[in-house]
């Protein structure tokens, strides 16, 4: 008997959260369920573009900060 995998489970195995032998059943199950195929790609998507995001700050961050630090040091010189 195929089991009904929720979204959260899907989560689970996208980010291989889940066992083995969970992660078979859920291969097994996106084989007969197109809805099942669909939410795993939805997931997965958004999975890649969250980790393809900029994780660095930009230039102007760094120098803003950078700025605001001289800014400081020359106050407490006076």
């Amino acid at each position: 008997m195929i089991r009904t995998f929720t979204q959260d489970d899907v989560i689970r195995y996208v980010y291989h959260e889940t066992s083995e032998e969970e992660s078979k059943e859920i291969e097994k199950a996106m084989l007969c369920d197109a809805e099942l195929q669909t939410m795993y790609k939805e997931i997965s998507g958004v999975k890649n573009r969250l980790d393809a995001a900029q994780k660095a700050p930009s230039d102007m961050v760094v120098n803003n900060i950078l700025n605001y630090s001289k800014s400081l040091n020359l106050l407490s010189n006076k």
